[in-house]
This record gives structure tokens, sequence and C-alpha cells, in this order.
């Protein structure tokens, strides 16, 4: 109940250090006449706050005219073609005023007001009933802007203080203001996706800066919001050219800051989906900035706690790049043992399901240079007394292309493993895992005899070796003790 109440709707910002910065939003072409003066505000604690002089800076929300209403204006359809830009720039100027949702009671006529000039944007947009021109263009970005970059409200955790609670059982908060939120969003994925929009003139306005203050949104604990985001951001990829390398760099940057400071945010599973995409479309030979990507960012995003959140996503990415690239599965495979959970059985389940597609798109001479490391890794696991670690390290033998990997290289294998194999049969407390242990060694018997043979031979010989030893060590020791006794009973 305490958690409740102090996760409610009216959130503190994450950031308290506003910029002052002038704003006035009067009639088109009078924007710097000057009528309303406020704060600006952005996403991100530790970045700048953005000044209201760039083409999407958004500068601050304006208020509510004197009267505190606003009064709907005519539909599309009721004035003559030549005055629906105008018609258009006024809408915009009607949907820059914020409301306060923390209260249904307040201003519900103009919420509901705005609500449905927003629905009438977007349905003009979409129609293509006009081509708006670059100053609507310029204009319906402001509008953007200052609605959705905003600062977000402090995360769960941040409220509580409990540091080290599990993402998945933390409480989903939606933003309140979603009714408008949604439709401004709508509208922007509307304005990119179009037709009739031309990037030499739209990239003046979704520029960088406007594309670093999205990627800042993905941290949005809503995931409605980082839904329409990562929409937004694939097209913005796939339309922007020139923006490409940018966002690649930008999303890095937000990885390196996870792995290695913060282990929190919301988005990573968002933006690892976009990244799926995007690797998918790599050219070939891949490039040497990719692979980097890879070893720097995808492979140690298997480091932090919750990689439960995003793993889906991540191990989506990391097998695009070894099927796009199969000299890569070496490095990748060195990678997840590099940082293979210890005392994490769930985390273990997950690298071994990884493990198991990334085999498959592997071929023989890239599996030979990691198969020592990795089936030394493998008969841990098979030993583990979690069951289902152990089960799911068996259930590789299930998988053709993987079987004929290690038939072909039985004779290196089947040593390092064969001691876990017969430890299982005649110790794991579990019997499905015994059972499927079992099939196991019937598959390696009748794959090579002779070898099967070996392999028992220089298990007996090793026990026998290690059974001498302990016997030498307990002699020594019961020598010791009598030399010991003898001493006491003399003096």
């Amino acid at each position: 109940m305490f958690k409740k109440i102090i996760k409610g709707n009216k959130k503190t910002p994450k950031s308290d250090s506003h910029d002052p910065s002038s704003f006035a939003y009067g009639p088109p072409g009078a924007r710097n006449s000057g009528a309303v003066s406020a704060n600006v505000v952005v996403n991100h604690a530790s970045r700048a706050g953005p000044t209201a002089s760039g083409p999407n800076s958004g500068g601050p929300n304006p208020v509510l005219p004197p009267s505190g209403t606003i009064e709907p204006l005519p539909l599309f359809r009721d004035v003559p073609v030549s005055d629906r830009q105008t018609l258009f720039l006024r809408k915009l100027q009607v949907c820059c005023f914020h409301f306060d949702f923390s209260d249904t009671l307040k201003a519900p006529r103009e919420k509901e007001i705005k609500r449905q000039t927003l629905l009438e944007l977007v349905d003009f947009i979409q129609s293509g009933s006009g081509k708006i021109t670059e100053t609507c263009q310029e204009e319906m970005i402001k509008m953007v802007s200052v609605n959705i970059f905003r600062c977000l409200p402090p995360a769960c955790h941040e409220n509580t203080g409990q540091e080290n609670a599990d993402p998945e059982e933390e409480e989903l908060y939606l933003e309140p203001s979603w009714p408008h939120l949604q439709l401004v969003y709508e509208l922007l994925l509307r304005y990119i996706v179009s037709s009739d929009t031309d990037t030499k003139v739209a990239k003046r306005y979704i520029d960088h800066s406007f594309v670093l203050k999205l990627l800042d949104l993905f941290d949005s604990e809503d995931p409605r919001e980082r839904e329409y985001l990562k929409n937004i951001l694939h097209r913005i990829y796939g339309k922007f050219m020139v923006h490409r390398p940018f966002i690649r760099k930008a999303i890095n940057n937000i990885f390196y800051r996870f792995i290695y400071e913060t282990e929190r945010h919301s988005g990573i599973a968002e933006l690892l989906e976009i990244l799926g995409s995007i690797i998918n479309g790599f050219a070939l030979p891949m490039k040497e900035e990719h692979k980097l990507f890879l070893v720097r960012a995808l492979i140690p995003l298997h480091k932090p706690k919750p990689i439960a959140v995003y793993h889906q996503q991540l191990s989506y990415c990391i097998t695009q790049f070894v099927e796009k690239d199969y000299k890569l599965a070496d490095t990748v495979i060195r990678g997840l043992l590099k940082y293979w959970p210890v005392t994490n059985c769930q985390k273990e389940v997950l690298f071994l399901g990884e493990l198991e597609e990334v085999l498959e798109a592997t071929q023989a001479a890239e599996f030979q240079r990691c198969m020592v490391p990795l089936f030394r890794q493998i008969a841990r696991c098979l030993n583990s007394s979690h069951f289902q670690v152990a089960e799911r390290a068996l259930f590789l033998w299930n998988n053709e292309h993987i079987v004929s990997l290690i038939a072909q290289n039985r004779n290196v294998i089947l040593p390092i493993i064969f001691e876990a194999l017969e430890n299982n049969i005649s110790t794991h407390w579990n019997q499905a895992v015994h059972g499927l242990t079992v099939n196991v060694r019937k598959m390696f018997l009748e794959m090579d005899a002779d070898l099967f043979e070996e392999c028992q031979r220089q298990l007996a010989e090793r026990e026998a070796r290690t059974k001498e030893v302990e016997e030498q060590r307990e002699m020594t020791w019961k020598k010791l003790a009598d030399a010991a006794g003898e001493d006491m009973i003399t003096a």
C-alpha cells in the first residue's frame, strides 16, 4: 500500500534543474512577439536544458489563455482549401496547451477540445488531402516537441529506495496524459511515414537534437509510449539515411551507460528490437564498425542482472550477426563464456537457449576453435544440481546440427564430458535429468564404441589414482597423529 501511495500519478520529475527560457506562441509569423514565459525542461537529468532557438527545441509548455478556456476551431472540411494551411497552424497552437491529468475534474472541456483537435490533425496528415507547407512542418514539430519532451517521473526503485528490486516485479506505471500523448505520437508517426514528407525539408526539424531527445524518452516506464517510440525511431532510421550512423552511436552510448553505470533502463528491449531489424539489413562484407558494436555493446549486455527483461531481443540480434557472418561464431561463443553466470540458474538457462541458437548457425571450422572451453562449461552445466540447467544442457543433443558437429569432433568432446555424464547417472537426484543423460550416453556409445571404452578406462584409472592419493593422505595424517600421541605420552 505504501508503494502505491508513493507511486501515484503526482510523480515528481527526475530533475528539478530547469533552464529558464522565454517562449511566445502567438499567431503564425509572430512567434517572437512575446506573450508567455516559463521554464524549459528536458528528459535526462544529466543533459543540459535545450534552448528555444532550434526548430525542434519545443520550448516550455504554454499556459491557457487568460479566459481559462480554449474554443473549438472549425473542421478542415468546413473551410476552403486555400485556408486549410492557416487553420492547420491555428490547430497546432491549440495543441500546445498542457493540462493537469492528475485531476480528472480539471478543465474536462478543454482536454476534450485538444483531443479532438489532435485527431483532426492526424486525419489531415494521414488522408494526404493537402501537402503541408514548410512553415506548417516546422510548427508541427514544435508542437510535438512541446508535448512529448518532458521530465520523466522517477522510477519505482527511486521512489521506494529498493535498489535491488527485480524490474519484472515493479509496478507498471501508466502516463496520466496518455489520451493526448498517444495522438501526438500518432501524428508524428503519420508525418514521418507519409509519402508527402520530403526528407530534405523534414531533416531540418527532425535533426540530431530531436533524435537524442526521442532516445531519452525510451526510459519511460509506460510500455505504450515505448512501443510508439520504437516504431517512430525505426521509421526515422529507415527514411533519414543521414541520421543512421548518429542513431547507432547514440544507442551504443545508452547501452554503455546501462552496462557499466546504472543497470537500470526501461527501453533496452525496444532498442534491441530496432537493432535486430537494422542488423538484418547490414550489407556484406560487414563493416568493422558493426563488428565492434557486437563486441563492445551487444556481448557485454549479457552481464547486467535484469537480462531476462530483454534477452529474447538480445539473442535475436546476436544470432543475426552469426547468420550474416559465420566467422563471428567463435567471438560470440567466447563472449558468452566470458559472461557465463556462476550462481544465477535462471540466467544459465537463458544462456544455454541462446547458445543453441548460435551453434545452429555455426560451421565446423569456427566450432573447432572454441569447442574445448565450450564443452568444459557444458560439462559443468550437466552436473548442475538445478535440474532445469542440467536438463537444458542435455537438450542440446536434440539438435541435429549440433549433434553432427559433436560427432565430427567426438575424440575431443567425449573425454571432456564423459565424467560429467557418468556422475549424472550415478548421483543426480532428478529422474528426468537421469533419463536424458542415459540417452546421451547411449548416443556416444553408438557413435564410437572404441572411444567410449577408452574414456571408461581413462576414467577408471583417474578414479583409482584419486583413491590411491586419498589413501596416502589418510595414512600420512594417521602417522602424524600417532607420532603426536607418542610425544604426548613421553612428555
